[in-house]
């Protein structure tokens, strides 16, 4: 049972577009079409359901060529992730989005061009896009400069593997997003055959060797080294301390790509850590 039972998470309206300190610039096209806060509706924006063999294939054939396509392979998970946050809390236009980590800034434009407030705080400055998205903020994760309660949507996409202190970071999410908002966070889990990012698989045999091994077949130095950059983050004690959490409800923890038994797979202890590949959460702030 979540920590939040018995607490009032539901949405209530939304909020106006926010001023972020340290902004270059504003927030990008307002309007479009709105919906209460709350109401789902059936994606439509990839053409297909989620989850379903069509989609996932997609998505995994554009995973492919993330290296020589990246607008390609990230134009699409996009589109995909911004479909599963308006069937979980309805259209985003009008919305304010904070997205924490969103680096060369895909996720961002996606929102705007669906008439959302958007905002990207991204703590390196090497993992910006060019050209930068208007209005981009380097910022802490650990230490948004936001006030509480301004975001209807905080926006995570592959970030909570990056950072040290994983419970930390969520509740800089929480606390800057407005009580019935939606946290939407993923990660790859350690133990995911994706788990090594660039030098899977081969880190099932040992994050050294692995790296060792990267550099060898490539002839340049792996991206990522663990305990750095990356950490070792497991899909049960993070399900045990977000449900443990009682300014949050868990409204879905699933796998983010898989095309069938997506939030059955999650269930399982030990088969999970294998067989979800990447864990979407999707929270809802409670009230005080």
């Amino acid at each position: 049972m979540s920590g939040a039972a018995g607490r009032d998470c539901a949405g209530s309206g939304a909020t106006g577009p926010l001023g972020p300190v340290g902004a270059t610039g504003p927030a990008g096209p307002a309007g479009g079409p709105t919906r209460p806060a709350g109401t789902a509706i059936t994606p439509a924006g990839t053409g297909f359901k989620d989850p379903s063999l069509r989609r996932s294939l997609a998505l995994f054939r554009a995973f492919r060529h993330e290296q020589d396509d990246p607008a390609g392979c990230y134009t699409l998970l996009a589109r995909d992730a911004a479909d599963q946050i308006e069937a979980y809390d309805g259209l985003l236009g009008g919305r304010t989005v904070v997205d924490v980590g969103g680096g060369s800034g895909y996720f961002t434009e996606e929102f705007r061009r669906r008439g959302a407030h958007a905002y990207l705080f991204e703590p390196d400055v090497r993992e910006l896009g060019s050209p930068t998205p208007n209005g981009t903020v380097i910022a802490d994760g650990y230490l948004l400069p936001l006030a509480d309660a301004v975001a209807d949507v905080t926006f995570s996409s592959n970030v909570l593997e990056h950072v040290a202190d994983p419970q930390t970071f969520l509740s800089e999410l929480v606390r800057v997003t407005r009580p019935g908002g939606l946290i939407y966070v993923s990660f790859t889990n350690w133990l995911s055959p994706w788990g090594g990012h660039e030098w899977a698989p081969w880190h099932y045999l040992g994050a050294d060797r692995a790296r060792a091994r990267y550099r060898r077949r490539t002839g340049r130095p792996a991206k990522h080294t663990l305990g750095e950059n990356l950490f070792a983050v497991h899909i049960g004690p993070t399900l045990r301390q977000v449900k443990a959490r009682d300014d949050v409800q868990v409204v879905s923890a699933r796998s983010r790509y898989w095309p069938f038994l997506a939030s059955a797979v999650t269930k399982a202890p030990g088969l999970r850590e294998f067989a979800t590949w990447n864990l979407l959460l999707i929270l809802r702030r409670c009230h005080p």
